[in-house]
């Protein structure tokens, strides 16, 4: 199996009970497959060589992370079948050292 890293893009407020119970239960869906649930993001910095700045959280903000261990890309993105995306998820392979 190979380990992927969904990167969630967007907002969504907090207290709302509709989309928790939606993560929820996707999270249940997907259940096993998760190698890391993952955890929401705060505020966040881009470092460079020339500095840094802060990164604002917005509409296309990386707001969260999970991983989960799939076959193939086309795997793991089937996982995401019912999420409760809010702007979109970024997929990747973690790939070995």
């Amino acid at each position: 199996m190979k380990k992927f890293v969904f990167l969630y893009q967007g907002l969504w407020e907090p207290n709302n009970k509709e989309m928790m119970e939606r993560w929820t239960s996707w999270m249940a869906e997907v259940g096993e497959s998760f190698v890391d649930s993952g955890n929401p993001f705060g505020p966040g910095r881009e470092v460079t060589t020339g500095g840094s700045r802060d990164l604002p959280l917005g509409p296309e903000s990386t707001t969260g992370y999970s991983i989960v261990e799939a076959e193939s890309l086309d795997a793991a993105e089937k996982l995401l079948a019912n999420c409760p995306i809010v702007t979109s998820v970024h997929v990747y392979e973690a790939m070995s050292m």
